[in-house]
Parts: C-alpha cells; sequence; structure tokens
C-alpha cells in the first residue's frame, strides 16, 4: 500500500496548467492507488452510501446494469491481484484485509457499482455515447468537489462542463470529444487537477465560500492542520470498458493542508508553483474555483509561506 504523504500529487509544480486536458498515458498497474487513508475513506463512503450525504451519491439508469456489472467484475481481478497485501477474494467473497470486512459477491448482484464504490477510495463514473455526446449515464460520487449527480446525471460533457472556463467556447470541449471518440481500450489515459478549500472534507457536493480565518492563522497543533486551507487534487482515470465500449472515469481525492509546505524538503518550489498558478488565473477561471474574492490574500500568504524556509514546521504560515 502506498503511503499518504502530504503533496502525492502536485500538478501546480508546473507539470501542468490549470483548466487544461493534460491526459497522460496510464499503465493500469497504476489504475487504482489505495493508500494508507483507505480505511479512512471507505468508513466515510459507507456513512454516505448509507443515507449520510447532503446529496445523491449513486444513481445509475436502468439499462446500465450490465456496464457496472462490469465494472465490478474489472476490481475484483484487478485488486486481489495487484494488491495482495489488501484485498483476498476466495470463491464468491472478496475481504479488505485492513477492515477485516467481506462481501459477498451474491448479495451485490443488481447493485454492483455500490459494491466496487465500497471496495475502492476512487469515485466511479459512467460515460456512453449518444446522438448528442458521451452521457454521463452512472455513478458512484461520495467525494465531489463543488457539484452534485443531483445536476449533472443524464448530461452531456458539454452539459456536465458548461460552467467550466473554455470547455464550451473554446478548444477543450471539441478535444476531449475527439479523445472520448478515439479512445481505445489498451489506451487509458489520466490526469490530475487542484483546487483549494477550508478543511479536508471529502464531500463537497455545493460550492463553499472559504473559511477568511483560515486564510491568516495556521490551525493550533491541538487541531492539527484540519481546519486550516487545504490544496485539493483530484487524480482522474479514463479508460474504455472492453465489452460495454462504455468510458470510465475514477476520481482519487488527495487533500493536503497548506500549513504543511513548510515542512516538506521541497515546499518552497511547491508553493512558489502553486501561488504563480493561482495568480495566472483569470476572472472567468477564479470565479470557477471560488477563488475570485480571496485570491490575493491566499497568494500573500503563500508568498509568506515560501519564506519560512522548508525541512520544519513553521507556527504561522
Amino acid at each position: 500500500m502506498r503511503v499518504a504523504p502530504p503533496f502525492a500529487h502536485t500538478p501546480y509544480d508546473g507539470s501542468a496548467r490549470p483548466f487544461s486536458v493534460g491526459l497522460l498515458p496510464l499503465d493500469l498497474a497504476d489504475w487504482i492507488e489505495p493508500d494508507t487513508d483507505l480505511a479512512a475513506h471507505l468508513a466515510e463512503k459507507e456513512r454516505l452510501l448509507q443515507g449520510g450525504a447532503e446529496a445523491p451519491v449513486l444513481v445509475a439508469e436502468a439499462d446500465t446494469l450490465k456496464a457496472r456489472r462490469e465494472v465490478l467484475s474489472l476490481l475484483l481481478d484487478h485488486l486481489p491481484a495487484t494488491f495482495p497485501e489488501l484485498y483476498w477474494r476466495t470463491g464468491e467473497t472478496i475481504r479488505i484485509l485492513p477492515m477485516a470486512r467481506d462481501y459477498r459477491l451474491a448479495d451485490w448482484q443488481d447493485r454492483p457499482l455500490e459494491l466496487a464504490a465500497r471496495l475502492v477510495q476512487e469515485d466511479l463514473a459512467l460515460m456512453r455515447r449518444s446522438p448528442r455526446g458521451y452521457r454521463l449515464v452512472a455513478a458512484a460520487l461520495c467525494f465531489p468537489s463543488s457539484w452534485s449527480l443531483a445536476e449533472k446525471f443524464g448530461g452531456t460533457m458539454r452539459q456536465i462542463h458548461e460552467t467550466v472556463p473554455g470547455f464550451n467556447d473554446g478548444r477543450m470541449g471539441p478535444m476531449v470529444a475527439r479523445i472520448f471518440d478515439n479512445l481505445a481500450v489498451d489506451r487509458p489515459s489520466w490526469r490530475l487537477n487542484w483546487s483549494l478549500y477550508t478543511g479536508p472534507a471529502l464531500h463537497r457536493p455545493v460550492a463553499r465560500r472559504l473559511d477568511d480565518a483560515a486564510l491568516d492563522v495556521a490551525p493550533s497543533k491541538s487541531e492539527g492542520m484540519d481546519t486550516g486551507l487545504h490544496v485539493r487534487v483530484e487524480r482522474q482515470t479514463l479508460r474504455r470498458l472492453p465489452e460495454s465500449g462504455d468510458i470510465l472515469f475514477t476520481i482519487k481525492v488527495h487533500h493536503d493542508p497548506v500549513a504543511a509546505f513548510a515542512a516538506h524538503p521541497d515546499g518552497a518550489r511547491l508553493v512558489a508553483g502553486l501561488r504563480a498558478q493561482l495568480l495566472a488565473l483569470d476572472t472567468a477561471q477564479l470565479a470557477y474555483k471560488g477563488l475570485a474574492e480571496q485570491r490575493d490574500r491566499i497568494a500573500e500568504r503563500l508568498a509568506a509561506l515560501g519564506q519560512t524556509g522548508t525541512g520544519h514546521r513553521s507556527e504561522r504560515p
């Protein structure tokens, strides 16, 4: 299992541009990314799937059952083979070893996507070709970043991304449409994006304003870093299913406290990269990320943090 240190993925370091497609080839050995947050993330999924969510987290069109079963089948093959220290399958049961939790497959024949969601930290979304373009036809979305299935379910890529600057009125939308049309079963891809939030909450179906206090004062040691400003990174993978032909997205969320930059050996470079990308966002991009009002204050905080040095924790970034 991978350790889940702060800053496992840093798309703001200059390796990628915000609001670009930025797809890279994916080795299927790295398709799913369990880490030391596995038990905590799966426990949160369990809570949400049992009715603790603010918005729907599991939806599917009736004619997607075969494709949903295909998703589960792929995971049932991949997880024990790739992570034998985490998953064990025997007969018609799969066990998540760190949690000592068993699932009888026969109990989930009509709910395969729900079981798939309970096995991995990633969210799962199925896109299906239609005359109007690819549509969102099934999803287990427990950890959305300021969007909800109630608003987007059934929509085409154009409809889902209508608020994304440059998607429908620029090059991004047509480029994504071509990528979807040409995506081969044996050529999966992956990409990263980032956003800023107050705290590490995973389930964010609606946009929330940043907490002003979190921008000025680092959380105390007694609070850990949970109440402060966090960088939220999504690792998304994209692959065509071999049987149904549908396209499966997986979305893995990482949330890193901004205060932890001070203790990272490469923190000065990373915080400088994040600040540079923040300052380079235009008005529409800032509004989309919910940063229009706070951009300058966050940039000031990041500049101060970058001057504290690395290799130790600063009490006040």
